[in-house]
């Protein structure tokens, strides 16, 4: 008996954008300061997205704004949502908030202490002695390492539940005066948006996805990669353009030794439920694995409709596949993210 992940639920914030609209504000944001913008504008309609959600309205975009505004709309924004998406997915499981016994809250934009898990803790009613984890800086990869962290705390304590939120709000961190090319290609990327994970320890009846493995990677001297610049201005993104190598060059092994912690063979895996991190990432793991892209479907998915919503997004794709009538067998959730790094859990689906 292993523990198990029992139920997903999502939330966005109320202002949808289509990606048309937000390109044509990223002209004018970026007019006359951007060499060669109108050529690299072009990573708007290559990117695999319709629309996605923002925290403030599109107007803000083209406004400076302070750190200390930036981070108390995000403090709002992210309790009131994670509140949302931990009732949703409770009530999915016929479970309440007094049930939860321990808690953790990843994000990786934005900042609070006390941290959102205990505001969240009030807002809920949760029970007042439960323990609690916030877990910063994880970026892309952060909602994977949530859930295997949970998975590692529930095999300690196999009579509990355990409840993950992932809370994004990368439209928050954009600097309208940041003339740097990461900013432009992350303004035709990057969305907000939470999900809520609820898992139980093996003693507990309930259904859902067996966890059988999980695995985490640090490729050495890659920091570089994937990140933030902390500047007066505010959260500077930070990511390069070779994460499509790496996957290419790393995936598979990475796989394969996911999979040889269970014995089991790559031919054993029938969902691969991915962080959706661009187009190109997604095509480089169909090389690497030597799949079809019908196998990346709910990845594709989840960024066409929401756009990158860093830790978040994977749990998207998760709740697409709970929601779905897929067949028994196992899976993989994996996701990548500053470090540079790999996360990966490997799980069962059962009848």
């Amino acid at each position: 008996m292993v523990p198990r992940l029992i139920s997903v639920a999502t939330a966005v914030p109320r202002f949808a954008v289509s990606q048309d609209e937000i390109l044509a504000a990223a002209r004018v944001i970026f007019d006359g300061r951007v060499p060669h913008l109108e050529r690299l504008l072009t990573v708007f309609s290559n990117a695999g997205i319709d629309r996605r959600y923002f925290a403030v309205p599109p107007a803000w975009f083209k406004e400076s704004h302070s750190p200390e505004e930036v981070n108390r709309t995000f403090v709002e924004t992210a309790t009131e949502l994670s509140a949302q998406a931990i009732r949703k997915a409770l009530e999915r499981c016929s479970l309440q908030p007094t049930d939860i016994d321990y808690l953790v809250f990843v994000n990786t934009t934005g900042l609070a202490t006390p941290s959102i898990d205990a505001r969240l803790i009030n807002v809920l009613g949760c029970r007042t002695t439960i323990p609690r984890t916030p877990i910063w800086g994880r970026g892309c990869a952060g909602g994977v390492a949530g859930v295997a962290h949970m998975n590692d705390y529930l095999l300690g304590h196999p009579d509990q539940i355990g409840v993950i939120v992932a809370a994004e709000f990368c439209g928050l961190t954009f600097v309208a005066n940041d003339d740097s090319k990461s900013n432009v290609v992350a303004s035709a990327l990057f969305g907000d948006g939470v999900g809520a994970a609820v898992l139980a320890g093996s003693n507990v009846r309930k259904d859902g996805l067996d966890i059988v493995a999980t695995r985490s990677q640090l490729f050495p001297d890659s920091l570089d990669i994937m990140g933030w610049n902390f500047t007066s201005r505010g959260m500077q993104v930070v990511f390069d353009r070779r994460i499509p190598a790496i996957v290419s060059r790393h995936a598979a092994a990475e796989l394969d030794a996911l999979l040889a912690s269970a014995e089991l063979g790559r031919e054993s895996v029938k969902h691969y439920l991915y962080h959706p991190g661009g187009v190109k990432v997604l095509e480089a793991y169909e090389k690497a694995y030597g799949i079809g892209r019908d196998v990346l479907s709910r990845s594709r998915d989840v960024l066409r409709c929401y756009g990158n919503m860093s830790s978040a997004t994977v749990l998207f794709v998760i709740e697409r596949f709970l929601e779905s009538d897929a067949p028994e067998g196992y899976g993989v959730i994996s996701a990548l993210g500053p470090g540079f790094s790999s996360e990966s859990v490997l799980f069962r689906k059962t009848a």
